[in-house]
C-alpha cells in the first residue's frame, strides 16, 4: 500500500488534481505491480510554501513544479524505481500537461510492521 503525497500550487483545478493522482497511480500499477484498488493519495495545495530551486542539478524548473512523495514497502529494484520515475513524468506530461522538469519524486521505504490499515492492527504482520 503506497501512501502518496502530492504537493502542488493552489491555483489548479479539481481536474488537474485528478490527473496528478491518476498519472501517479497508473505508473505505480504498471511499474511496481501495485494493485488497482490500492489508492491512498493525499493532495495538498499551497498558495505559498513550495520552495524549489529553479536550477538545481541544471534542471530548469517553473512555478508549476510539484513534489511527489511515495511511502512504500522496501524491496523494489533500482530498475523498477527508475521505470516508475519515467512513467510518472510521461503520464503527467500527457495529463495534466506538466513538464518533466517540474516533477520532483521522492520514495520513502519501510517494512511490513510499519503499516496499519485500520482497527489499530498491523495487518501485514499477522
Amino acid at each position: 500500500m503506497p501512501l502518496v503525497r502530492i504537493s502542488h500550487r493552489s491555483s489548479v483545478t479539481e481536474a488537474y488534481q485528478k490527473a496528478l493522482s491518476n498519472g501517479v497511480q497508473e505508473a505505480m500499477e504498471s511499474t511496481l505491480q501495485v494493485p488497482v484498488n490500492d489508492r491512498f493519495h493525499i493532495l495538498t495545495d499551497h498558495a505559498s510554501g513550495l520552495i524549489f530551486d529553479a536550477h538545481y542539478l541544471g534542471i530548469e524548473r517553473t512555478a508549476d513544479c510539484v513534489a511527489i512523495q511515495i511511502t512504500l514497502r522496501k524491496g523494489r529494484t533500482v530498475e523498477m524505481k527508475q521505470a516508475l520515475y519515467r512513467r510518472i513524468v510521461e503520464n503527467l506530461a500527457k495529463a495534466p500537461g506538466l513538464r518533466p522538469e517540474d516533477v520532483l519524486i521522492c520514495l520513502v521505504e519501510n517494512d511490513l510492521a510499519d503499516w496499519s490499515f485500520g482497527n489499530g492492527e498491523a495487518q501485514y504482520v499477522r
